[in-house]
């Protein structure tokens, strides 16, 4: 059996992806105190949780971290956010997935925030498919990847051997 997977990024790839966009994160927030991340579950939150530490490292922000669940095959039922609702009000939010592909999830997810009252929303993913159906991006990106509809990437997060896959 012959494994068709092609690794796109590595454990020191992501990482260096990473730092660049906690560096970035940090430019546009630099007048801000504290940010809030809102990640999307499951990927997402890995993501986050990794990026997090990157981010106050660099800049001294205090990050809190809110956890979304989203039905990704029936986005209109109301997602739910795990955490304390009231870190957000007047917060910039960053709103993070791993992988954007049709922004489906991504733009459901925005309109579920965009009911609080924020002061700002930014989006960071992995990976971007570059397969749009909806009028959403992401802010800050990883890797950017055209791919054809039949792939799938996947991206596994484990201690010192993270790695993307294109499937």
């Amino acid at each position: 059996m012959t494994d068709t997977r092609t690794k796109i990024l590595d454990h020191k790839s992501i990482e260096q992806k990473l730092k660049r966009i906690a560096f970035q994160l940090f430019e546009y927030n630099h007048e801000e105190k504290e940010i809030v991340f809102v990640s999307i579950q499951k990927q997402g939150v890995l993501l986050a949780s990794r990026l997090a530490p990157m981010l106050e490292e660099v800049s001294g922000l205090k990050v809190h971290q809110l956890e979304m669940k989203i039905n990704k095959k029936s986005p209109l039922k109301e997602p739910s956010l795990e955490g304390d609702h009231e870190v957000l009000s007047g917060k910039s939010v960053v709103l993070i997935d791993d992988v954007l592909n049709s922004g489906r999830t991504l733009i459901y997810a925005t309109r579920y925030i965009l009911g609080f009252p924020i002061a700002k929303l930014t989006t960071v993913v992995l990976v971007d498919r570059m397969h749009r159906k909806f009028p959403i991006k992401a802010d800050f990106v990883g890797l950017t990847l055209s791919t054809t509809l039949q792939d799938h990437i996947r991206v596994d997060f484990k201690p010192g051997n993270d790695s993307a896959y294109l499937e």
